[in-house]
């Protein structure tokens, strides 16, 4: 899945409305178009897609010509990209201990990776799945990412008196050198790396925090009963409006980390 369309094993069993992640979060998989800019894929070449989600980037590699497969862990999701591209493969897999018969010429992630609770064997899937050579391109979170948003949150669950949890919490959002020493570590030379902000508009003008709170923080909202969750968005609202909110639009704080990196033969 993916950010926050990272659907991919979410330590916290998030579930994921495909609809509404599709219809009113785009900004998701319109900007991971500039990741499969620097994946530049080629005709032919065999491309594994970790995080599809609802297919939308899949089936732009798809159109460059390459063979691709999209795998994800939200049966909801995959059945959404299945309608939407019923030409292109999609499989229901963990991204930790996925395997092919098949080795991949390029494996692609985008807002997927930082869900995912055990780098170490995501890592190692994703090397043990490329050919000598092949080419691992990502984007997703990276340190720092979404401070101020997730800080206000969780002011706003402790002062109705709840606890956010550790594992509800969790994000991997890592800094260059941690990551590049994590894929190093699995025979993945780092070819380049950054570490950017990038403050993202969200849609549905001053709906677009509570609707994006809703999607991608429902779960860190765990123990909150639903008739007390309105409430503590509107707190989060009210904190941040005079940073965040401008022109009538929400934007959120992003910090993303883009690499890419080759297999050692």
């Amino acid at each position: 899945m993916q950010d926050e369309t990272g659907s991919t094993q979410s330590t916290s069993e998030k579930q994921w409305d495909a609809a509404r992640y599709d219809g009113g979060h785009s900004f998701v998989w319109k900007y991971g178009a500039g990741v499969i800019e620097f994946l530049a894929p080629r005709e032919g070449e065999q491309i594994l897609d970790i995080g599809c989600g609802t297919g939308h980037l899949t089936a732009e590699i798809a159109r460059r010509g390459a063979r691709v497969v999209g795998i994800d862990i939200s049966p909801a999701m995959l059945e959404q990209a299945r309608k939407s591209y019923p030409d292109l493969q999609f499989e229901l897999m963990n991204a930790t201990n996925f395997r092919f018969d098949e080795s991949f010429d390029a494996i692609f992630s985008n807002a997927a990776i930082h869900w995912i609770k055990d780098q170490d064997s995501l890592t190692e899937s994703i090397s043990r799945a490329l050919k000598a050579g092949g080419r691992f391109v990502a984007e997703f979170g990276g340190k720092g990412n979404l401070r101020a948003v997730k800080a206000a949150l969780h002011r706003a669950i402790e002062a109705a008196g709840y606890t956010v949890s550790e594992e509800a919490a969790f994000r991997y959002y890592p800094s260059v050198g941690e990551y590049a020493t994590l894929l190093e570590h699995h025979r993945l030379s780092v070819r380049k790396a950054y570490h950017f902000e990038r403050p993202t508009a969200l849609e549905g003008g001053d709906d677009g925090l509570r609707n994006w709170l809703e999607v991608f923080a429902d779960n860190e909202m765990s123990a909150v009963p639903a008739s007390e969750r309105d409430g503590i968005i509107r707190a989060v609202k009210d904190e941040l409006r005079p940073t965040l909110f401008r022109d009538g639009k929400w934007f959120i704080d992003y910090r993303r980390l883009r690499v890419v990196a080759v297999k050692e033969s």
